[in-house]
């Protein structure tokens, strides 16, 4: 399955500061991370740090929080994916984190107390050397529908979150990643062509995110870099899709991108809403 895939969630336009300091960084969506969730965005991408004695969320440089670029305590984020989770008891959701976070266990106390490990996709589950991923039905019904990222290596052996890398190629972000007809993995990723890594995740967004050219990013220059990608990572097609400003486009967006891409993994269809039968890949398509 493929999914919408917010970058920097958290980075909504209008947050209110939570530390008393005006915040000095960018805005990458437009509204809250329980808004985007109800909205049907499946995946958040997320930078967690050490900060006044917590776990934060915040948008800095060199691994360090400060005031001015801190968003907000990561637990009440986590608590609005539980609330989501609790609400919605067959929906899965992917948190992909760019860690910086040093504190001993610190990650694992902050799942623990949102009450967010009693979702969690074990590791031992998680498919080794490309193979296939469980069912959404098997895991829903065994209710381990949160499934967690870490770009910290030791914290696989350590907490038990798996370790993004084991498990996910993806490609560069930024301006250097949106170049038409070109698709290469980010320098920590493998390469894409890589299929011992069974995930694959597009990003499709501006170094310095600018609302207004936004529309034309998610809509066909979109489309036209999945399908770029889909040649580079081993005729696979993408299983996230990470965008600023999700919302906004000329047409069906990040939404219609992600239908496509169901489609074509489910049945072979170009819109996963034409598929005769899901789970074949026969091309068997109602007409649009």
């Amino acid at each position: 399955m493929c999914s919408v895939n917010d970058h920097q969630p958290i980075q909504a336009s209008g947050e209110p500061s939570h530390t008393g300091v005006p915040r000095v960084t960018f805005n990458n969506q437009e509204d809250s991370v329980t808004q985007q969730l109800n909205n049907g965005v499946r995946a958040l991408m997320l930078d967690t740090y050490d900060f006044d004695d917590d776990v934060w969320l915040c948008h800095s440089n060199g691994g360090k929080c400060h005031d001015f670029t801190a968003f907000e305590p990561a637990i009440d984020t986590m608590k609005e994916i539980e609330a989501f989770l609790s609400a919605n008891p067959s929906e899965i959701v992917t948190v992909i984190l760019e860690d910086y976070v040093k504190a001993p266990n610190g990650l694992t106390k902050v799942f623990n107390d949102s009450g967010l490990l009693k979702y969690w996709f074990p590791v031992s589950r998680m498919p080794q050397n490309g193979q296939d991923w469980p069912l959404v039905s098997d895991m829903v019904a065994s209710n381990q529908r949160l499934i967690v990222f870490t770009s910290v290596k030791s914290k696989q052996e350590l907490e038990g979150i798996a370790y993004q890398w084991n498990f996910m190629v993806e490609n560069q972000y930024g301006d250097d990643g949106m170049k038409a007809g070109s698709c290469f993995n980010r320098a920590e990723s493998s390469p894409l062509n890589e299929t011992s890594k069974s995930l694959v995740l597009v990003n499709y967004f501006r170094s310095i995110p600018v609302k207004l050219t936004a529309c034309v990013q998610n809509s066909a220059d979109l489309i036209g870099m999945l399908n770029t990608c889909y040649h580079a990572a081993a005729n696979r097609w993408a299983n996230f899709v990470a965008v600023d400003y999700y919302k906004r486009s000329e047409g069906g967006g990040a939404f219609q991108a992600t239908d496509m891409l169901n489609g074509r993994l489910l049945c072979g269809c170009d819109d996963v809403h034409t598929c005769v039968q899901p789970g074949s890949t026969s091309g068997a398509c109602t007409p649009p």
